[in-house]
């Protein structure tokens, strides 16, 4: 049965404050989270982006903090799109306690931050910026009663461990600690140990309905992968879609020769200045755009609802990043798919991926496409243009997969030994390749 937030432990206040923003039940992990956090309890929380988190840990710092002009609460998130996002919630959750939120992130200027913290009660920010006001004095963190990280896989998937580590020694050591993430890896577990006092543990069912989500690959030479994300934007037809790539050059590249094609593209990376980071994602959540190409790092913790197709143009190298990819897609009851286009240089990632036993994806047969021109140069206004999909080895059946990155091409008629079977978390073809047991 289902609870109602009076339930819960909150204040009528507060909870007048949520039935404004729509919601009538809480989610499994605000059900399960939020009694524990208000009663001053250490959380290790397994949950997505999506599942209603914020609140979660947002609410005991609602319920017990008064304005006072000095930083009581401190919520570290990994990118400056999920801190205002963040920092946003809390401010709408907030709004009958007056309390001042500030977010903090980098691409900004730093002086206006400084004058902000000086009356700020709960600081949102990522930890670069963070540090930066910690060695700059313009930063005390020895009072605060509450401490989030949020997303702290993603953190340390980012090279964070080391900054978090350092703005965790700044901190009070009286104080209540949360930590949310999508996965529960070692470097969490190794934080928790150091940093958090007889935490309970919460792992909540994934927001994403897996009985929804059609997960299948391509396994493609590399020089079709463009031609054939072309041919299957252009084939499914409604709904979002979100493209992923390893690299904020290859980001640019896919967006500008997907608008080449007629295709409604923009591209969202770490390279971008904050606003015009805002103005696309307000431009994808109006629909005014169709497709958004994108790194993990400038996607991480965005809430884009809506999304129908997750393309993996690039594949992660982690389970971990996968799974937070294909999150994406498949919420509150909605269909969804993932199309991962795989090559040569993906097979050790996709093998990683693969190790994870929860994880099934299905080959597809490679279709009919047109191959199609790229630009691949932009400089000095000399455009240079290359045709994808141009194969002479398109007639070959491949040997899938070589964690050694031998690109030697596979001896003809040789067939693929799985092509009609899923893949579901089994990587270890490749062990048995290598000591010649076919």
């Amino acid at each position: 049965m289902e609870k109602k937030f009076e339930e819960l432990g909150l204040s009528q206040e507060l909870v007048t404050v949520i039935r404004e923003a729509g919601f009538e039940t809480p989610s499994e992990i605000q059900e399960r989270a939020i009694p524990l956090a208000i009663a001053g309890k250490d959380i290790i929380g397994a949950a997505a982006t999506g599942s209603g988190k914020t609140l979660a840990f947002a609410s005991p710092m609602i319920e017990n903090l008064k304005p006072n002009k000095t930083v009581q609460a401190l919520v570290l998130t990994p990118t400056r799109e999920l801190a205002e996002q963040v920092a946003n919630s809390i401010i709408f959750f907030s709004k009958n306690r007056r309390l001042n939120i500030t977010s903090i992130y980098g691409g900004v200027n730093i002086e206006n931050q400084i004058k902000k913290i000086s009356g700020t009660d709960i600081i949102v920010g990522t930890p670069g910026r963070i540090l930066d006001h910690l060695e700059r004095k313009t930063l005390r963190l020895n009072n605060i009663k509450f401490l989030v990280l949020d997303e702290v896989d993603r953190m340390f998937d980012m090279g964070f461990l080391k900054d978090v580590e350092k703005i965790l020694a700044n901190c009070s050591k009286e104080r209540q600690t949360m930590l949310f993430s999508a996965t529960i890896s070692t470097d969490i577990n190794y934080l928790s140990k150091r940093h958090t006092k007889n935490p309970v543990e919460i792992s909540v069912k994934s927001y994403v309905d897996s009985s929804k989500l059609k997960q299948i690959y391509y396994d493609v030479e590399n020089d079709e992968k463009f031609s054939l994300l072309v041919h299957l934007l252009k084939k499914e037809i409604g709904g979002l879609a979100m493209v992923f790539c390893g690299t904020k050059h290859k980001t640019d590249f896919v967006a500008r020769n997907l608008i080449r094609q007629g295709i409604n593209a923009k591209a969202i990376h770490g390279g971008l200045v904050q606003n015009k980071r805002t103005a696309i994602l307000k431009e994808f959540h109006g629909k005014n755009v169709g497709v958004l190409v994108c790194t993990d790092v400038a996607a991480r913790g965005l809430d884009i609802k809506g999304v129908s197709y997750v393309y993996n143009y690039d594949l992660p190298q982690t389970n971990t990043g996968y799974i937070h990819r294909i999150g994406r897609t498949a919420r509150a009851g909605n269909e969804g798919k993932v199309i991962n286009l795989i090559s040569n240089a993906d097979y050790e990632n996709f093998n990683n991926i693969l190790n994870d036993k929860q994880i099934f994806i299905t080959p597809e047969q490679k279709p009919e496409f047109q191959k199609v021109y790229v630009e691949l140069n932009r400089n000095f206004g000399n455009r240079q243009f290359r045709r994808f999909g141009e194969n002479q080895y398109d007639n070959k059946p491949r040997k899938f997969g070589n964690q050694n990155n031998n690109r030697s091409r596979p001896q003809r008629g040789r067939t693929n030994r799985f092509s009609n079977r899923s893949y579901q978390g089994r990587s270890n073809f490749h062990n048995k390749d290598r000591k010649g047991n076919r």
